[in-house]
């Protein structure tokens, strides 16, 4: 285990990696095994979602 307490789940982790292509890598190799640039877009898509549920929450009153 790292030092750090991740921020995302796994299972939000495991989600990202397979709709990015790569839940094999992970299932194989670990999370050490994927490539930087696939972590990457997977922290890239957390933040897409995140701001999704953002927007779709509306302005807060």
């Amino acid at each position: 285990m790292g030092r750090r307490r991740g921020i995302m789940s796994n299972h939000l982790k495991e989600e990202l990696a397979k709709e990015l292509g790569f839940y094999d890598v992970v299932q194989r190799e670990g999370w050490g095994g994927i490539k930087a640039k696939d972590a990457g877009n997977m922290v890239k898509r957390a933040i897409e979602l995140a701001q999704e549920q953002l927007t779709a929450q509306g302005p807060k009153s």
